[in-house]
């Protein structure tokens, strides 16, 4: 069995940027430990034979082929739809 020690606690929550005070150390050591005693009793299973479950829903990524559609708007066109135009651009408000 892994022994969870307070370092490695201490470095979880410090990945994690989380400030634990020693109550809340002891208490997720003990969950820790807990999980990983869990994971232990899941590797004793006998799991010969059986097939992974990648996917269980039957769903498929479903794609489309990426083709340019010709418009009959031209830019022009676009252009007089806005507000302000400046160097044959749309001039927005400066956002910092």
């Amino acid at each position: 069995m892994t022994t969870i020690t307070r370092d490695d606690i201490t470095k979880l929550a410090g990945l994690s940027n989380l400030h634990l005070n020693d109550a809340e150390v002891h208490s997720l050591q003990n969950d820790v430990a807990a999980i990983l005693q869990y994971v232990e009793q899941l590797n004793e299973l006998d799991t010969e034979g059986v097939q992974p479950a990648y996917q269980v829903t039957g769903l498929e990524n479903v794609t489309r082929s990426d083709t340019v559609v010709d418009s009959t708007i031209d830019r022009e066109a676009l252009l007089s739809l806005s507000a302000e135009i400046k160097d044959n651009q749309i001039k927005v408000p400066k956002v910092l």
